[in-house]
């Protein structure tokens, strides 16, 4: 075939390919021009929070890298190119609250002070593993939910990078970086409960956090990840890395689990500003968030504000999946056990008794 002949076929096929219409639906797809700010209170009070955690979070990784000595860090496993990392990462958060700044306007949260509770270099790792995991699961849990689709596009943009730090820290801390299939989405009053013990003071024109803020839920027996392991033992090393296959669990189905909890009523996070509260009758069960799943397990030996449970062995989609219970998770206390999946979890406020509390299963 004459190459004039192949460039008519193929220009003839470019055309009908550019005459074939977008498909039907969507949203933002019309051409409009996109606004990226609040369309409503939901929105602006969604938004606020997550710069407030992402101001914790600039605070957080310069707070560690100025606390640790060069010797400390390297006594951790963590040389030279891994503290830029985090140094990186502390410039990344520069930028998430920018943006989250220009999207709220001149009614922006600015940075607080904050009080953290680590000693060592493991677990200033530990901590900001856990803290980019609820940073994170918080902006899945009301991403969906925002009037404000523009605004939600530019911060999926920003917590997808919040997702690779929190797998950089397992990876920094010996855990195998992703053992899960899904992450996990939690409500606004959950990723407030968590964030507030950690700041102490606020700028006096700081928006006020108008979520929910329950009882402090504690594992008394929460596994540690903290433990430093050098002895190149298949299953045991814990030095960072980009992998460690763990032979060793930090928990398993069907472990003991034991919980404390606050009274409703106690005054909480900067200034002493915010009472915690409870809308749930009395703690019946313990409600497991991971992955796509909520799975319910009883409460039981309750005394007082006290109680246990076990650790349950369900799977993501039946025999021979994930398993739903792995990586860092969220419990809480319930007085039902409703079902929620991940569009409506927001349903489970109603119902915590106190937490959720991070439980460090894998």
């Amino acid at each position: 075939m004459k190459f004039s002949k192949v460039l008519g076929a193929v220009v003839s096929l470019a055309g009908l390919a550019a005459a074939v219409p977008t498909p039907e639906g969507g949203l933002g797809t019309n051409g409009s021009e996109p606004f990226y700010h609040p369309l409503s209170d939901f929105d602006f009070q969604s938004i606020n929070l997550a710069l407030n955690q992402e101001w914790i979070e600039l605070d957080l990784f310069n707070y560690g890298l100025a606390r640790f000595s060069v010797e400390e860090f390297e006594a951790a496993g963590l040389d030279a190119e891994d503290r830029y990392l985090i140094q990186f990462m502390a410039e990344q958060e520069i930028g998430h609250a920018q943006l989250l700044t220009n999207i709220l306007g001149e009614n922006a949260a600015k940075q607080c002070t904050y009080q953290y509770n680590f000693t060592t270099v493991r677990e200033f790792i530990d901590f900001c593993q856990k803290l980019t995991r609820f940073g994170e699961s918080g902006v899945y849990g009301f991403l969906e939910h925002l009037n404000s689709r523009d605004a939600a596009q530019l911060l999926l943009q920003s917590i997808t990078t919040e997702a690779r730090q929190q797998m950089i820290f397992r990876q920094f801390e010996g855990l195998f970086p992703m053992p899960v299939w899904f992450e996990t989405g939690i409500t606004q009053s959950m990723a407030w409960t968590l964030l507030a013990p950690y700041i102490v003071s606020c700028p006096a024109e700081n928006p006020r956090i108008e979520w929910t803020n329950f009882p402090a839920l504690n594992i008394t027996n929460n596994p540690n990840a903290t433990g430093y392991y050098n002895d190149s033992i298949i299953g045991n090393d814990t030095t960072p890395a980009i992998t460690h296959n763990r032979s060793e669990p930090l928990s398993y189905a069907g472990r003991e689990v034991f919980f404390t909890w606050d009274a409703p009523g106690q005054n909480v996070s900067y200034n002493n500003s915010y009472v915690t509260n409870t809308t749930a009758g009395d703690a019946r069960f313990v409600v497991w968030l991971s992955q796509l799943n909520v799975t319910y397990t009883e409460l039981t030996d309750i005394n007082g504000r006290s109680g246990k449970t076990y650790q349950p062995g369900d799977t993501v989609f039946g025999d021979s999946t994930a398993p739903i219970v792995n990586g860092t998770m969220f419990v809480a206390i319930t007085d039902v056990n409703i079902t929620v999946t991940p569009s409506n979890i927001s349903a489970l406020n109603d119902h915590i008794v106190a937490g959720p509390a991070l439980y460090q299963s894998g």
